[in-house]
């Protein structure tokens, strides 16, 4: 789907004139999040008339997603912006490595903010959190309209209607605003995750916790706070639990992702043949590949007599506070770095959220894991 969420609001765009600068935002970029030019005026901001004026003359560029090229149906946004131009977005480097050596080509300093380091003062510019936060929000409202029944449990005259059952896999931010959500909707619900430490957030908020108890279980989480790849007996092992719970099931949420890889696989064609007809499963790892095959990027697939949802971007389909959130973790993130007298940016290069996030500077790739020869 088109990008609907725009990467300032009136709060970051006054703070950031508060200190000085001039603030440049392209005509109609905030429509799509109830965010008309003259809201960014009343800020302080002046209004573009396209991309290239937009772009042309920024020492500092603020998107949401990684620039359009040529071929992708627009003009080459990364070609409009000037050489030693500052580019902080999601970028998405692991499955674009040739736009990140392009930058670098180009001379731009940018900023990969997914790869924000999992570390307590990094919370407040964490944007993958901000963003999965509402899309696990979001794909309990989707996997709603899609099924034919309701949530809660229903007493009337006319007989019970029992609860729908709804199974989180994954339980990391989309994953436990998931539960919540659910929850909050009447649903039962259960969860799983590889990670041993998620077991008590999953009880916490009122759900069942099914996972394979093992030593690889034990230490299946990273440093940083993500899931580890698994072996492929540990695997098998979760499969069998998973078909054996999952045909139960009304609803599932599929949430895993692995940094820099394609999606694993949870629900296999077979699980999906076992469940009930009317059932529906969201797909929230659709972009990355999917975590059921079955799964097409921005459709519903009727597979089997269930639906499965396959929606991109989903944070986009509540552009307004995804859009708020957004701007906050970029302020949050470069604020630190404006000089207390010139109020000019000033990185320091030393800066563990800086040094996690940049990608490209003074002409060449600088993250480790995007050099020649890193993973």
């Amino acid at each position: 789907m088109a990008e609907r969420r725009v990467a300032a609001s009136p709060e970051t765009v006054k703070k950031l004139a508060g200190l000085g600068h001039t603030i440049v935002v392209e005509t109609g970029a905030g429509a799509a999040a109830d965010l008309p030019d003259s809201v960014f005026t009343a800020a302080g901001a002046r209004i573009a008339p396209d991309e290239a004026a937009a772009l042309g003359e920024a020492d500092l560029v603020l998107k949401v997603q990684r620039p359009l090229t040529q071929a992708e149906g627009g003009p080459d946004e990364l070609a409009l912006m000037k050489r030693g131009a500052i580019l902080v977005s999601t970028l998405a480097p692991f499955q674009n490595r040739e736009q990140v050596r392009a930058y670098a080509a180009a001379g731009v300093t940018a900023f990969a903010m997914e790869l924000m380091p999992r570390i307590s003062r990094a919370q407040s510019m964490d944007v993958l959190s901000s963003q999965s936060n509402l899309a696990g929000y979001r794909a309990v409202l989707e996997a709603a309209v899609e099924f034919g029944r309701g949530f809660p449990m229903m007493m009337t005259a006319a007989g019970t209607i029992a609860p729908a059952r709804v199974f989180i896999m994954g339980v990391g931010v989309a994953g436990l605003q998931a539960i919540a959500t659910a929850r909050r909707l009447g649903a039962v619900v259960s969860a799983t995750d590889v990670r041993p430490a998620t077991k008590e957030q999953v009880e916490s908020l009122g759900g069942k916790f099914v996972w394979v108890d093992d030593e690889e279980s034990r230490q299946a989480q990273t440093a940083g706070g993500y899931a580890k790849e698994m072996s492929d007996a540990y695997k098998q092992k979760q499969a069998a639990l998973i078909a054996e719970t999952i045909a139960k099931q009304d609803i599932v949420i599929t949430t895993a992702l692995i940094p820099g890889r394609p999606a694993p696989v949870l629900v296999s064609e077979d699980m999906v043949k076992s469940m009930k007809p009317g059932s529906v499963i969201v797909d929230l790892a659709v972009e990355a590949g999917g975590n059921c095959p079955l799964s097409r990027p921005d459709e519903v697939v009727n597979a089997y007599g269930v639906k499965i949802i396959g929606r991109r971007n989903m944070p986009s389909r509540i552009p307004v506070d995804a859009s708020a959130l957004y701007a906050k973790n970029l302020w949050n993130f470069l604020s630190p770095h404006f000089a207390k007298e010139s109020k000019a940016l000033e990185f320091n290069w030393e800066d563990e959220t800086v040094q996690g996030t940049l990608l490209t500077r003074d002409g060449k790739v600088v993250h480790p894991q995007l050099q020649e020869g890193g993973n």
